[in-house]
């Protein structure tokens, strides 16, 4: 239990500073980026709990990205803003970037080879796969709140 806790401490510190560092590239007001850092620490620690309970990394995404959807619309709403302005920062610590970057090694060793490795094509498509779903479940899963929260009618 204790083990958990920290672990998700951790991940929640060290995923607010690239949401903040993000934040400030994007021109976001001073006064919002704690509230980008926050919510950038609540998604990013949410999935690692999610895989924590074995979810799988696409599914723990896509509900991470609905909890920062939700938060982010809160916070919108608290200080009349868009909800973007938030999201967009607070997504961006769940890029999928180390299997993007498996499937491009994996892609140019295929290229330098003369015949084709079945080892290679095998990291290529799985790993590509998981970035796609994963991007997928990253923007799907942010969209979903807003969808249901903004709707003009009722959902039933």
């Amino acid at each position: 239990m204790m083990d958990t806790l920290l672990l998700l401490l951790n991940d929640a510190f060290f995923s607010a500073i690239p949401a903040m560092g993000f934040a400030m590239l994007f021109n976001v007001p001073r006064r919002y980026l704690l509230y980008c850092a926050l919510a950038g620490a609540i998604g990013h620690s949410s999935r690692t709990l999610m895989l924590q309970f074995g979810l799988p990394i696409e599914w723990a995404t896509f509900a991470a990205a609905g909890i920062i959807g939700m938060v982010t619309i809160a916070f919108a709403r608290r200080h009349l803003a868009p909800p973007l302005l938030y999201a967009v920062a607070a997504i961006i610590p769940m890029i999928p970037g180390s299997y993007a970057y498996n499937t491009v090694i994996a892609l140019v060793q295929l290229t330098a080879q003369s015949q084709l490795s079945t080892e290679l094509w095998e990291q290529v498509v799985t790993n590509g796969l998981k970035t796609v779903f994963i991007l997928g479940a990253l923007s799907v899963g942010l969209a979903m709140p807003s969808l249901l929260y903004f709707r003009t009618r009722p959902v039933i």
